[in-house]
Parts: C-alpha cells; structure tokens; sequence
C-alpha cells in the first residue's frame, strides 16, 4: 500500500492510495489499483468516525468522483457526510473488458460471463473487502457502522459486494443501481443455494429505482428475493429516470430520504417488515409504464429497548408527519408480518411468546429466525416483547 498523494477537497484532509493486487484475490495477472480516503470535515484523532463507502458509476473512477462532490446535486449519493470518513473503490483501471468491470457482477443487460454467476466471488469483490478492512484497521473507524452506497452500476456493486456482508456493513443505499443480478447471485435470491451455504443477517438495504429506466430491468427479483428471505429492505420508485440529483428524485418521490439509514448501527437487532398492507404493488415487470410513485416498507420506524438473554423488547410504529413533510397521504396503520434479525444477546429457541398491546401469540423459530405474523402496526408507538 502506497500513499502517493495528499491533498485538501472540500475543506477536508484527502488520501490517495495505489496497491499492487494480492496472490490471495485471484487475478490472473497482476494489477495494481487506486483508492481515496476523505477525512470528516472536522477531525478528531480521538474520536471514532462511520465509514462510507463508495461505489462509482460505470463512467467513473475515483478521481471523477471526488470532482462530483465538488458540486451539489452532481451524483448526491457520493458525498460523504461532513462526519464520516469515505473511502472511494475503484472498478474503471484494471477493466481490460474482464477483470474488474461491473465489479465483478452481471450487469442489468445481463451480460458477463458464466463465472461471474453464482456464489462465489471474484478478485475484485474480494480486493474491496480487503481493502475496506485494511482501512478500519488504519483508520479511527466505528466498525458498527460502516455504509455501503453506489449509483448506476455502482448501485449494482455495493448490492452484490455488500449485501452477504453484514459482518462488515450496517446499511447500504443504492441509486439507481443498473441491475441487480450480482447481489441475486451472491445471495442466491431467486436460486437454490449450494449446501452449507449461508449469509450473516444482512445491511438494511435502501433502494430507489425508475421503473422508466431501462437500467432497472429485473428489480423483481431483489424485491421478491429479499421478501421471501426475510431480508430487510425499503424500495422507492418514480419516473426519475437514470437520475442522481437529489432534489430532482425528490419530486417525483421525496420519501425516499425520510429514514436515516446512516443512524443504522450493526450491533443492533432490526425488524424485518413483509407483506405490508401499506406496501405499494412494484412495477417491476409488467407495469412498467404506470407512471406513478411508489414504496415498500417506507414508512415504518422502530427502537431497540431491549436485547437480552432473557428477552426482546422492540417498539414499532409508523412514521408521522412531524418528522418528515411529503406529499404522500401518511398512513395510520399497517399490518404486517415482522422478522427479528441480527439479535445481539436475545437467542430464541424452537418457540417464543410475544406481546404487542393487547394481542398475544406464539411464534416457532423457522430457518433461525422468528417471524410474528398480521401485527397491526400504526404511528403510536408498542413494543413488541419477545420472551423463551
């Protein structure tokens, strides 16, 4: 590893880095890449930071990324909030038509060849981890959350690299991802898993997608995939196109910031949210032309008061209009199935009992997790109670 320059951007401390390829990642020959670290805007050396990390676009690299966060409004999702470090990856250099390009994955069009299918990950993916890990260890970083985010085909590349990495990543959010075939593979959402394999509980995963943007072909399958998994995800859609303004995504769909997914924190249990009455039907694939805005389990909030060997206490509720102003009819009740993941000290047996308000039930542990079934859920805030 080699740090070959340092600079001020944006009023902040910059790192660039260049690093020949590693035996163990698996290229077929050797490569060498380059990758930035941005300071937070006000840094303290004894502090921890989160880490957000970047996934470029296919035409970027990290140096045409760190000009768009020069300029507002210029590819939002790669400005590293003023309190985080960021770490910018990039997949452009090593490209020679093969090795690194759509970061290893198949692409929206469904091109690549037959060896980027599958579980098995390529020598890009695994130069991103390494490199990921090799900066928490450098770097005063708060392990617990670390965030995946990516526009276009990096959109698609933080969904197949970060999606079976909840060991590492708290959360991702992808604009506009262009396809989402990599993290189908990764995660075998739609295929049958080889035996013995496995994830980690997932990053809650934000995703916002134009049904008119031909990029968006097969968002089904992540939908589909992540519900019958059991995975948490919140979709947003709109006529926005292949966009990556904000402000201009916002008008056609201004819930899709609402939830703070940079508060998310790894060593925290979260529900998981299916079958919503509230959910919106996806326009993926057969109501493409629909024209109208849309989302899944956009609006529901909890808080963790309690994860323990004896039990879970988990509040849910809704969001209200006091904590976001949108142009959407705001819901007051939603019922849904709810799953608990990434359960810290709280380990269910075959079978719990819950309570929410005044309804009380049963529920048995299916493929490791407990799923309580037709909760009516509204924007007053009830504990769920979880107990062996």
């Amino acid at each position: 590893m080699e740090l070959f320059k340092t600079d001020i951007l944006i009023g902040r401390r910059l790192e660039l880095f260049s690093q020949p390829s590693c035996d163990e990642w698996g290229y077929e020959k050797p490569q060498t890449d380059t990758f930035a670290v941005l300071y937070p805007k006000e840094f303290n050396a004894q502090k921890e930071y989160p880490l957000y990390v970047v996934f470029h676009s296919a035409g970027h690299d990290v140096y045409s990324c760190l000009e768009c966060i020069k300029t507002k409004g210029n590819h939002d999702i790669y400005h590293v909030p003023d309190d985080m470090f960021g770490l910018f990856l990039d997949c452009r250099a090593n490209t020679d038509g093969t090795a690194d390009w759509w970061w290893g994955g198949i692409d929206a069009q469904g091109r690549g060849s037959d060896d980027r299918r599958g579980v098995e990950t390529r020598p890009v993916e695994k130069r991103c981890i390494a490199t990921i890990e090799w900066t928490m260890d450098m770097y005063p970083i708060n392990r617990q959350r670390v965030y995946g985010v990516g526009n276009s085909m990096g959109g698609s590349g933080v969904l197949g690299i970060a999606l079976p990495r909840g060991d590492i990543f708290a959360a991702i959010k992808a604009n506009v991802p262009a396809g989402v075939r990599h993290a189908a593979d990764r995660c075998c959402l739609d295929t049958e898993a080889p035996d013995g394999f496995a994830i980690p509980d997932p990053p809650i995963v934000v995703d916002y997608s134009s049904q008119v943007d031909d990029w968006s072909n097969g968002h089904e399958v992540l939908y589909n995939g992540m519900r019958d998994k059991k995975y948490p995800i919140m979709g947003f859609w709109g006529t926005f196109g292949h966009a990556n303004n904000h402000e201009n995504i916002a008008k056609y769909n201004d819930l899709i910031h609402a939830f703070d997914v940079f508060a998310v924190e790894k060593n925290c249990a979260y529900p998981v949210f299916t079958n919503a009455t509230t959910d919106d039907v996806i326009p993926w694939p057969d109501n493409r032309d629909c024209g109208t805005s849309g989302q899944v389990n956009g609006f529901f909030r909890w808080n963790v008061i309690k994860d323990a060997d004896d039990g879970l206490d988990i509040e849910l509720r809704l969001m209200n209009a006091d904590e976001w102003t949108t142009r959407v009819q705001l819901p007051m009740e939603s019922v849904a199935d709810v799953t608990l993941r990434r359960l810290q000290s709280f380990a269910p047996c075959c079978k719990v009992k819950y309570s929410f308000g005044d309804v009380a039930g049963e529920a048995e542990l299916e493929d490791g997790v407990i799923t309580v079934k037709g909760l009516k859920i509204t924007q007053t805030p009830t504990v769920l109670s979880l107990r062996k």
